[in-house]
């Protein structure tokens, strides 16, 4: 394993990012569940924080790919999400978040969300920058 290989496996461990939300009626719909835009916008976050954590640089959202809606996720429950970095180019990361959602007073947890989202390091004229320097690719 080259020594960039071995700091990217480091930066993944120390970079995976956990939030914990309990959905409430402002966040839902009129089928009583959590809105997609705000789940997207909590996912989004998430995926940020983690590449930030990452690279610890300027970082802007390039794309999201494919997100599925496995579950509706009812009014009064918990949700987890939890990013993690699964691609490191030269300037881009990429980021998979999970969402999963769990009853407030029952036990066990199932997936409902999953996607990822792109992200590219900028300096201050928002050009690209290597997210690793002093790492050659």
């Amino acid at each position: 394993m080259t020594p960039r290989e071995q700091e990217i496996q480091r930066r993944i461990v120390l970079s995976e990012t956990r939030v914990t939300k309990a959905v409430f009626p402002p966040t839902t719909n009129h089928h009583n569940t959590l809105f997609g835009s705000t789940a997207l916008a909590w996912m989004d976050e998430v995926s940020f924080i983690a590449a930030t954590r990452f690279c610890r640089l300027p970082l802007v959202t390039v794309s999201s790919d494919r997100i599925d809606f496995k579950h509706a996720i009812p009014a009064g429950s918990i949700v987890e999400l939890i990013g993690r970095v699964i691609k490191v180019g030269n300037t881009s990361l990429k980021v998979e978040v999970e969402v999963f959602v769990e009853g407030l007073y029952q036990e066990g947890r199932e997936r409902a969300i999953s996607g990822s989202f792109s992200f590219v390091a900028v300096d201050d004229q928002q050009k690209p920058v290597p997210v690793l320097p002093g790492f050659d690719h």
